[in-house]
């Protein structure tokens, strides 16, 4: 069902993940619903971003906080089969957080390969 009011959000309205930590997180990157991936990004350091802002060409994307992860990652996103091995690889592995909290500063496009500037906030 689309639907367009905030309340749709579980936490912030963007979740930021990046193609390092769905690496070490070793499943199905889908699994973390992330808005956006962000690529070129080694292991975890996306761990080192909270309080940091992401600048894409005009965008300002301010990042809140690491993502704690629930059960909807057990969730197998083609046939929804259930693997609780997935959250609790997680709470292993990353302390149960995955992926950053964000919300847009200042709104614009982006395209697939725009380069992203971590600016200090």
């Amino acid at each position: 069902m689309h639907y367009e009011g905030e309340e749709r959000f579980d936490v912030l309205p963007l979740l930021v993940a990046t193609n390092g930590a769905i690496a070490a997180f070793g499943y199905e990157g889908r699994r973390l619903r992330p808005n956006r991936v962000i690529a070129g990004v080694e292991g975890l350091a996306e761990r080192m971003w909270p309080g940091h802002i992401l600048r894409i060409n005009e965008i300002l994307i301010g990042v809140e906080d690491l993502r704690g992860r629930c059960v909807m990652t057990t969730f197998d996103p083609d046939t929804l089969q259930q693997d609780q091995d997935v959250l609790k690889s997680i709470v292993a592995r990353f302390a149960g957080k995955l992926a950053l909290n964000c919300f847009v500063l200042r709104g614009g496009e982006m395209q697939v390969g725009d380069e992203v500037e971590i600016l200090e906030n």
